[in-house]
């Protein structure tokens, strides 16, 4: 029993000081700094929540034109009121399964716990209030911007060139859900995307930030 509870405690306090390297230390290591040639300014959204971070990006024609499939499968591109792209990615069981807390089950937890398929939600949204807690900002350059977005496009899976929807199930009428690339669980899951995602547009994070608060507070800290 004495062997077990110090295994316990150890395996916690490895936890923690991965957890704080993976914040304090910086991904990448050095600042990119842009070109001052590189012209335009774009603004994208994190959008953070208890366990999950989400990525808006402005809706114009070029989005539009770009994600023309997620307006094929139902998601309302051309909605007078639409202005942001919102990208979210992370495991299939706990999305599908959990759409609010109360819905919470064991099997889609021991999923997210182990390993689990993962899906794209993509949702439209209109004026988003800023600031506010929730709601982090950021100013990129067009290149920037260009690599964000085929970070993001290159994450849907796709089976002979297509992006593949998953059919008949949304949390409401404007959002839809997509096969995506990799596999997901805890220690690797929404919150490293969404990092990796940012790191493409030369937004640096911590080198491992499992959780919407550790990749907030390293976004304060290296950028």
């Amino acid at each position: 029993m004495t062997k077990t509870v110090r295994r316990f405690f150890t395996a916690i306090v490895l936890l923690m000081l991965a957890v704080a390297f993976g914040t304090l230390v910086p991904r990448p290591l050095m600042p990119v700094y842009a070109s001052s040639e590189m012209a335009g300014s774009r603004r994208v959204l994190l959008i953070s929540g208890p366990i999950h971070t989400d990525i808006a990006l402005p809706l114009d024609e070029a989005l539009r034109a770009r994600f023309s499939f997620v307006g094929s499968a139902g998601v309302p591109l051309r909605h007078p009121g639409g202005e942001w792209l919102i990208f979210g990615w992370g495991g299939r069981a706990f999305y599908l399964e959990t759409p609010t807390w109360s819905d919470l089950k064991p099997l889609p937890v021991l999923r997210a716990l182990t390993i689990d398929r993962s899906v794209m939600h993509v949702d439209i949204a209109g004026r988003i209030v800023e600031p506010q807690e929730s709601v982090t900002a950021f100013e990129v350059d067009d290149a920037e911007f260009e690599r964000l977005v085929n970070f993001i496009s290159d994450s849907f899976e796709k089976e002979a060139g297509q992006v593949v929807p998953i059919r008949d199930f949304s949390y409401g009428p404007d959002d839809r859900f997509f096969e995506a690339k990799g596999y997901f669980n805890a220690l690797f899951g929404c919150n490293t995307w969404t990092a990796s995602a940012l790191r493409s547009a030369g937004i640096r994070t911590g080198f491992w930030n499992p959780l919407p608060a550790t990749l907030g507070v390293s976004l304060d800290l290296h950028n």
